[in-house]
């Protein structure tokens, strides 16, 4: 095995961390907005609590992953939102592409032994 590229060894993600980055690599949103996607995209699995979201967006933010956006005019100033960075996306990236490799060993595993 090679060495990693900085996105890899911030792997893996947990799943608040990774419903985090897809749900921003839609478009900016505010932490409600956030916990509302990760919800619909999970088929309500994945509830992510305040505490839990706003310490995940703290380190997202910390690791320059994510960032700040500027919130549209006319929209309550203390409603923060956040946008994905392109280290985000390639951090996202590597998750799905570590995913897939644990997907396809899975199933390679599970033919073989129906074979």
């Amino acid at each position: 095995m090679g060495k990693l590229t900085k996105w890899e060894e911030m792997l893996p993600l947990t799943e608040a961390f990774y419903y985090i980055l897809i749900a921003l690599c839609v478009e900016p949103l505010h932490g409600y907005g956030i916990m509302q996607y990760s919800e619909k995209m999970s088929e309500g699995r994945v509830k992510i609590g305040a505490g839990t979201l706003y310490t995940a967006l703290n380190t997202l933010l910390g690791k320059g992953l994510i960032d700040h956006y500027p919130v549209p005019e006319g929209t309550d100033a203390r409603r923060k939102m956040y946008a994905i960075t392109e280290d985000g996306r390639a951090v996202a990236a590597a998750e799905m592409e570590r995913l897939e490799r644990l997907l396809a060993a899975g199933r390679q595993a599970m033919k073989t032994r129906e074979e």
